[in-house]
This record gives C-alpha cells, structure tokens and sequence, in this order.
C-alpha cells in the first residue's frame, strides 16, 4: 500500500486549527492562579495535548468521515484528491487518538479525563452513529465544549493538582464554550452546496446565510456581554473595560460579515476571532487578580 506524503499528512491534521484549544488550556493556566514554578512541564504537555494531538486527531476524524462532502466542496483536501491513499486517514485518525491517550497519562487523571471526553466528542462529531455535525446546534456546541471548556478547565485543574476549578473559572470557561458555538458555524458558510447535497445540515443550510449569520454574531456577542458583567461584579473594572473594548471592535467588524457572510466569514475569522481569544485571556488574568482556584 502506498504511502501518503508527509504533507498529506501535515495537511489532514490542519495545524491552523489547533490554536483555539491551546489557547483555551493556557487561559486556564493563568486562570488557576497558580505559579508556574515547577509545572512549565505540565504546561507544556498539556498545550501540546490539546493542540498538536487531541484537535489533531479531531481533524483526522472528521476529514475520513468527511472525505464524500469534501469531495464536492474542497476536492483539493489530502483524502478525496488521492494525496491520502486507500484507508490512510482512518489509521491515522486511530494511531493519533491512542498516541493522545497515551500522553495524557503524564497529566495526571484530570488531564486523562479531559483527553478522553475530548476524543469521544471528536469521533462523536464526526462519525456515524451520532455524527453530531449533522446538526448544526450540536454539532457546534460539541466543538465549542471541546475546544475551549474543556481545555480550559483542564489547564486550570492540572496546575492546581487536580483540585476542582473554583466557580469563577467553570462559568467563564461555560460562557466561552457558548460563544465558540458561533465561531464554528463561520466555518461552515463555506461548504453550504455539499452540505445540503449530503444532508448535513449546518446553520446556514437550516436558516439560509442571512439569518446563520446574525444567529452566529449573537452567539459570540451575548457570553462576552455576560463576562463583562461577571468582572464588574467581581471587581476588575479595569479587565471588564478590556473585554468590552474587543467586543466593540468585534461589533464593527460583525457588521461587514452580515452584510456579506459567504464572501466576508473567512475575513472575520482572521480578524474578528482573534478579538474574542483576545478576550478570554484578559478575563483569565482578571482571575488571577482573584486569586484563581479557592
């Protein structure tokens, strides 16, 4: 049997896609609260877990099972260009779920934990029976519980030795997650002609573009008002100022990408999305003015 390149192989993992749940653990480790000193290598695994392994793995997954409805949309991708041979992206989607699940041993049952209910949503998302990108609202909700909940809730767990999150982080880890949702359906304004072909029916097949496009600005815009309002009543004026000065610039932005979502939703993800990570991070430190974990 062929093959595949390592390019192929690069491709299929999609490294692009890997920054939001590394992100997410690294707010959870400045959310926690707790030095540094002694956990860099903690710190490091875990970003790489979330990154380069589960999200990758995520990737392969979802590009097998994909391959039929990228084969109308992106002919170009490594599986239906031939580029990835025979059953290629299934063996790797595999090998890479067991590699994840071996180094999150090193993160103690926490970071195991977190690893598992991950790649469960991944395979989840992806692949039959439940195939949860199907529909839209549960498909991106899982995404959104993957990429940024978990992951941050696992990096402020791990840090603090496997002690439950305090309060504070569990519900800015939630409202983030929620606000995920709506950067996922960008993904799919893309892909409405193959998803409707296949019956996967993504936001914007199910509501028609104009209308998947506001739904998805509210679904980023309503969490970060609630941040705003958490700061203020815990005291961290100056952070809750941060977070509403990013979300006002999303504002701007969100408006051009309504007036023209197909053409404009890989813009805004190149602008826009950065405001919102942007903005997870500037309330992480806000909890860590709080003392992170209790």
């Amino acid at each position: 049997m062929a093959l595949p390149a390592l390019s192929a192989v690069t491709e299929l993992f999609k490294p692009i896609t890997w920054f939001p749940p590394m992100w997410a653990f690294a707010c959870g480790v400045v959310a926690s609260g707790v030095s540094m000193d002694g956990r860099w290598g903690l710190a490091i695994i875990g970003v790489a877990l979330a990154g380069p392994l589960v999200c990758a793995t995520s990737q392969a997954v979802n590009d097998w099972f994909d391959r039929h409805v990228d084969a109308i949309n992106e002919p170009h991708r490594p599986i239906p260009s031939g580029r990835m041979p025979g059953r290629w992206g299934l063996y790797l989607a595999v090998a890479w779920t067991l590699v994840s699940l071996l180094v999150a041993t090193a993160l103690g049952p926490w970071g195991f934990g977190a690893a598992v209910l991950g790649l469960l949503l991944a395979w989840a998302y992806s692949a039959p029976p439940l195939r949860l990108k199907e529909n839209g609202w549960w498909g991106n909700a899982a995404c959104g519980i993957s990429y940024e909940g978990i992951a941050w809730i696992t990096g402020a767990a791990v840090m603090a030795g496997g002690a439950m999150p305090g309060g504070q982080s569990l519900v800015l880890a939630a409202l983030y997650s929620a606000g995920t949702h709506g950067i996922m359906t960008l993904n799919d304004f893309k892909a409405i002609e193959g998803d409707r072909q296949m019956g996967v029916r993504s936001l914007p097949v199910q509501l028609g573009v104009g209308r998947a496009a506001r739904v998805a600005c509210w679904f980023m815009a309503v969490p970060q008002v609630a941040v705003i309002g958490l700061l203020l009543a815990w005291q961290q004026p100056a952070h809750a100022l941060g977070v509403a000065a990013l979300l006002v610039l999303q504002g701007v932005l969100m408006r051009r990408f309504i007036s023209d979502p197909i053409g404009k939703a890989l813009w805004y993800s190149g602008f826009g999305v950065p405001l919102f990570v942007g903005g997870m991070m500037v309330s992480a430190f806000a909890l860590r003015n709080l003392g992170g974990l209790p």
